[in-house]
């Protein structure tokens, strides 16, 4: 610890013995380093706040609401290239005096590097623009900073109304290309398929077409042999029950033994009502009477047409003529449809390759009218979408803190370099100081000495100077601190005058 003590003593009394020599290079540096200082130019920035709603209840209910967030980002990314800086030069005063396309590149080069937009959230972000140009006064390079920002967010805004116009346009215009080349193929692929039909009418649709009208055919040629099946089960129960039913019902006032049949019985049931016995001589010559008629009326046989009309018969053979006729409707339906089946399953099995040309025909036709249908729905979806985006932007800017002209340079910090300028100044006096005193073979302790000879000191004598030297002495040490004095006094006034500038342009 003595060690180091002795050795920042003796670093003091070196710089302290030449410290005229170190003034003198801290002024020089501290003069040279406050005009390169103010050489500086002020630069000044800018900065606003957009924030974007891309939440369109129109679009959202119309169902064409586009990806907003990934249009948003692409707007930003691009905001700053080279087109458009090039447009906020020319429309600034940047662009004054600039004649030469090199001159107006260095100029883009340079703004690019000063231009930032960055995204605070989602829909909210940060546009930002650092101007310092030369030539101007740092009031004017306040108000160019504004004017850069500003031009910045009117070409946003114009990005995206005419970007998004552009890209209507450009995908109506490629839509209707499109649907052109589909709408002639679609007339070529149905020209095929009308005089594939008028040759082939059996394949219409293809062989999978085929197939299933065969099924349909086969599906309904079950359904009519069951119907015919019960058809002809009703009829063969209504000839039973006609079979069954005489043509006639004798009545008592009708003729012929049927009448008188019918009388005796009657008669018959009569004396019986009375409560005669089958003894009584009236019940059993009553009853061989009826007897006898009956063997008469059986001996006639079923036919004889003989008594009143039977209307149950009637309607029997009418209801019979009408189930006979449904039954020879679904036999000449059946026949029908096996004729239908057998020239169907013939048409496929004759040409094998006429039904896959069929197929082919059938199915490139299908594929070009759902292409065609989807190109135009998608058609009519952009154009609505450019006409709801013509009315009323998609999206919605508002400034959250527009651009205003600053109150003072963000760069560079002047302050702090004078600061800094005057802090390296008097280091590097000392340290010239210093460096001086180790190049030349002097001692500034007697404990130096003795290390450096390695041997011992048996004393030291003091400097004894006189009184007139004292007195030189102490004027010269006046001169230096008033010297020192103006070094800082100085670094205050360049202070002073930086305030009162940055007030000034305030």
């Amino acid at each position: 610890m003595n060690e180091i003590f002795q050795e920042l003593r003796t670093a003091l009394y070196s710089v302290w013995h030449r410290r005229w020599l170190a003034l003198a290079v801290a002024w020089g540096i501290c003069l040279l380093g406050w005009l390169v200082v103010a050489m500086i130019p002020n630069s000044y920035e800018a900065k606003a706040r957009i924030y974007v709603d891309v939440d369109d209840v129109l679009s959202q209910q119309l169902g064409i609401a586009g990806d907003g967030r990934q249009e948003i980002m692409r707007v930003r990314q691009t905001l700053a290239s080279s087109v458009n800086l090039e447009k906020v030069i020319e429309a600034t005063r940047l662009g004054e005096n600039i004649t030469e396309r090199s001159e107006l590149e260095n100029e883009i080069a340079n703004l690019d590097k000063k231009v930032t937009v960055r995204s605070e959230q989602d829909n909210l972000f940060e546009i930002t623009a650092e101007v310092g140009k030369g030539d101007l006064s740092d009031a004017e390079n306040a108000v160019l900073a504004r004017d850069v920002v500003q031009k910045l967010i009117d070409i946003l805004r114009e990005e995206h109304v005419a970007g998004s116009r552009v890209e209507v346009s450009e995908a109506l215009a490629e839509l209707d290309s499109q649907l052109e080349e589909r709408k002639r193929e679609l007339e070529a692929a149905e020209q095929r398929r009308l005089a594939f039909e008028s040759q082939y009418p059996d394949l219409v649709g293809g062989s999978s077409t085929l197939v299933t009208r065969i099924q349909q055919a086969r599906t309904e040629q079950r359904g009519i042999e069951a119907d015919l099946a019960a058809a002809e089960s009703a009829l063969a129960a209504i000839n039973g029950q006609l079979a069954g039913t005489p043509r006639t019902i004798a009545t008592p006032n009708s003729g012929g033994p049927r009448g008188a049949l019918a009388q005796a019985q009657a008669q018959l049931a009569e004396l019986r009502s009375r409560g005669l016995t089958n003894e009584h001589p009236d019940i059993v010559s009553t009853t061989r009477q009826v007897e006898i008629l009956a063997q008469q009326v059986a001996a006639e046989g079923p036919n004889n047409t003989s008594g009143t009309q039977n209307p149950a018969y009637t309607s029997l053979v009418s209801i019979r003529a009408d189930r006979q006729a449904s039954v020879e409707s679904l036999q000449a339906r059946r026949a029908a449809l096996n004729a239908d089946i057998a020239a169907l399953m013939g048409s496929q099995a004759a040409e094998p390759e006429v039904a896959a040309e069929a197929n082919r025909i059938s199915r490139d036709y299908e594929v070009l009218q759902k292409n065609y249908e989807d190109l135009l729905q998608n058609r009519e979806a952009i154009r609505t979408r450019g006409n709801v985006e013509d009315k009323s932007s998609q999206f919605k800017f508002q400034l959250i803190d527009p651009p205003v002209v600053p109150q003072g340079p963000a760069a560079p910090n002047r302050p702090l370099l004078l600061l800094g300028v005057l802090l390296l100044g008097l280091g590097a006096g000392a340290g010239v100081a210093y460096a001086l005193s180790q190049l030349r073979s002097t001692f500034a302790t007697p404990q130096k000495l003795e290390r450096a000879l390695d041997l011992p000191v048996v004393g030291s004598i003091s400097l004894t100077i006189s009184e007139t030297a004292k007195r030189l002495r102490a004027k010269r040490l006046k001169q230096f601190a008033g010297a020192t004095a103006g070094l800082f006094g100085l670094f205050i006034v360049l202070l002073a005058i930086e305030f009162v500038s940055i007030s000034t342009v305030a």
